[in-house]
């Protein structure tokens, strides 16, 4: 009886070692997934020529947080919750930090995403938009001034916006690209993700303004980067 038990303690704990590792490899796999549908994201919005976003803006932005809708991956998101990825210039303006995980809650973000399966972008323009993704929460439309992007070649609104606003929001639904107002939305870091990127625990801070290596499942989100934007303009 004492060696069945053993037995079936065994069993018990090498089936609970395999429960664990199968959960960790599908984080992992949902992790790489959000990765390029934000690399995909980002480069179906950049290349919307006199629809999209407009060159000359991501160019000048000092970070960029891509939140992909992910419904045709699998991940639905319910209407008040999103998860994505923020990128900042490295030193120098010359290329882009290693990915940190972002997540999004609430007001009109969350529920575009949820919804409609809407792809979100927003460009950080200046320092005080920075500051507040630094941080460890802010409100868009509240802490963070954030505007609806211009898309087109529309120099006027174009140089409007960009003077008055610390963050410029974009989004892609159905195919459909357009400037969306993001007021009430809570941005915050997702510290799980990071952990599953890293392997330790990281602040948004350390890995957006330190010199993290980006991972390999982020390659392609890079290069999307680089290839659309790799120097940041003054």
């Amino acid at each position: 009886m004492r060696t069945n038990s053993r037995h079936f303690i065994w069993v018990l704990a090498l089936a609970g070692s395999m429960t664990t590792a199968a959960f960790a490899a599908e984080r992992a796999i949902k992790v790489a997934d959000r990765l390029d549908a934000s690399a995909d994201a980002l480069t179906d919005m950049m290349r919307a020529s006199d629809k999209g976003i407009p060159q000359d803006l991501i160019d000048k932005a000092r970070c960029v947080v891509v939140i992909p809708g992910m419904k045709k991956a699998g991940f639905i998101f319910g209407a008040e919750e999103g998860r994505g990825f923020a990128v900042c210039r490295r030193h120098g303006g010359v290329g882009w930090s290693a990915p940190a995980g972002m997540r999004s809650e609430g007001g009109s973000f969350g529920f575009q995403i949820g919804v409609s399966d809407t792809d979100v972008v927003l460009l950080v323009m200046n320092d005080g938009g920075m500051k507040h993704l630094l941080s460890d929460k802010f409100t868009l439309g509240g802490d963070a001034s954030v505007a609806a992007g211009p898309i087109g070649r529309s120099l006027t609104a174009r140089t409007d916006v960009e003077l008055q606003a610390e963050m410029l929001s974009y989004s892609r639904s159905r195919g459909v690209f357009a400037g969306i107002s993001l007021a009430g939305a809570t941005l915050r870091p997702d510290g799980g993700t990071n952990k599953e990127l890293y392997g330790r625990d990281a602040t948004n801070r350390e890995i957006l303004t330190g010199d993290f290596k980006t991972p390999a499942v982020a390659r392609k989100f890079e290069r999307a980067l680089n290839r659309k934007s790799p120097q940041r303009k003054r």
